[in-house]
C-alpha cells in the first residue's frame, strides 16, 4: 500500500492548497476514500467527495469507454446499443492495451475543463495511482503505441493528447515511490531510466516510504548486548532485527541517492502499519516541507 498512501496524501497536500484535486486509482481499486475515512464511497465510475477541494475516484474501463465514444459516435443512440450489448467492454477485453488506453485517456479527461459527462467540472490537480513499476510505465506508454498504429482518425489524435499531456513536465509530474530495500530501488533506478528512454524526462521525485527514523546506534546496540540475560529473547531479537533493518534502509538509500536524477524524499516508517486519516494528514505535511 505504500504508493496509494503517498497518492492520497499528495491529494490530500493538494487539497490543502485550495487546488479543486482528485485522486484517482485504477484496476477497480477503491482503498483511498477508506484511508481518508471515508469507507462507504460509491463504486467504480463516481466521483466522490471526500472533504474540502479533495474528490476520488476509481477508473472503470467500460463506462469511461462508454463516455469517450460519446464523444466521438453520432446518433448518441449507437452508443446507447453498444453499452446494452455490452460491446464496450468486449473491446476493452480483447484489443491489446485497450484497458490501459481508456484507463490513462479516462485520468486526463479529468483534468479537462470540458468533460465528456455534461455539466462534469474538471480538476485543477488528477493525482493517479498508478500500477507498479512495469505495469505502470505500458500504462503510460500506451497512448504513444496507438498513436503510432492509428496514425489517423479520432484515437490516434486523442492519443497524441495524452501523449503530449505526460511528456510535457509543466503539466505532468511523475512521483515514484519505492522502499529502502534492493529489489524495489533497482526497480526505481530502472523506471527512471525508461522514462527517460520513452519521453525524454526523468520524475520529478522519488519517495522512499517507510523508513525507520529512530535507529538503533551502535551504543544501543551494545546496550541491548549488555542486559540480554535479563531481556526476553523476543525483545532482543526485535532489536536486533530493527537494527539491522535500519542498516539495509540506509545502505539501500545512499544507492538510491547515487542513482538518482530526481530529489529522494523520505517518509517515516508508521509503526504497526497503522494508516488512518491523521497518518495521511501527517505525511502529507510531510511532503510539503520537503518538497
Amino acid at each position: 500500500m505504500g504508493k496509494t498512501t503517498v497518492a492520497a496524501a499528495i491529494a490530500l497536500l493538494g487539497a490543502h492548497a485550495g487546488r479543486r484535486t482528485i485522486v484517482c486509482e485504477v484496476s477497480g481499486q477503491r482503498r483511498i476514500p477508506g484511508l481518508l475515512g471515508h469507507p462507504t464511497a460509491g463504486g467504480p465510475g463516481k466521483e466522490e467527495a471526500l472533504g474540502p477541494e479533495l474528490w476520488a475516484t476509481t477508473v472503470d474501463p467500460e463506462g469511461a469507454l462508454a463516455e469517450w465514444a460519446g464523444q466521438l459516435v453520432r446518433p448518441r443512440a449507437m452508443v446507447e446499443l453498444a453499452v446494452r450489448s455490452k460491446a464496450f467492454s468486449g473491446f476493452v477485453a480483447a484489443a491489446p492495451g485497450a484497458r490501459e488506453l481508456v484507463t490513462i485517456t479516462k485520468a486526463w479527461e479529468l483534468g479537462r475543463t470540458e468533460r465528456w459527462r455534461p455539466g462534469a467540472a474538471g480538476y485543477d490537480l488528477v493525482v493517479l495511482d498508478a500500477p507498479a513499476s512495469g505495469h505502470g510505465l505500458g500504462l503510460l506508454r500506451t497512448p504513444q503505441t496507438y498513436a503510432e498504429i492509428a496514425r489517423v482518425g479520432p484515437i490516434a489524435s486523442q492519443a497524441r493528447l495524452v501523449t503530449g499531456l505526460l511528456a510535457d513536465p509543466r503539466r505532468c509530474g511523475v512521483v515514484a515511490v519505492a522502499t529502502a530495500e534492493e529489489t524495489p530501488v533497482g526497480e526505481t533506478l530502472e523506471l527512471q531510466g525508461a522514462l527517460e528512454q520513452q519521453f525524454g524526462r526523468v520524475p520529478e521525485a522519488i519517495v522512499a516510504n517507510g523508513v525507520l527514523r529512530d535507529p538503533l546506534t551502535s551504543a544501543d546496540a551494545e546496550a541491548v548486548g549488555a542486559a540480554r540475560d535479563g531481556m526476553h529473547p523476543a525483545i532482543g531479537a526485535a532489536l536486533r532485527a530493527r537494527r539491522e533493518r535500519s542498516r539495509t534502509q540506509a545502505r539501500q538509500l545512499r544507492r538510491l541517492r547515487r542513482g538518482a536524477r530526481a530529489p529522494v524524499v523520505t517518509l517515516p516508517f508508521l509503526p504497526g502499519g497503522a494508516v488512518d486519516p491523521g497518518a495521511i494528514e501527517a505525511l502529507a505535511d510531510e511532503l510539503r516541507r520537503r518538497l
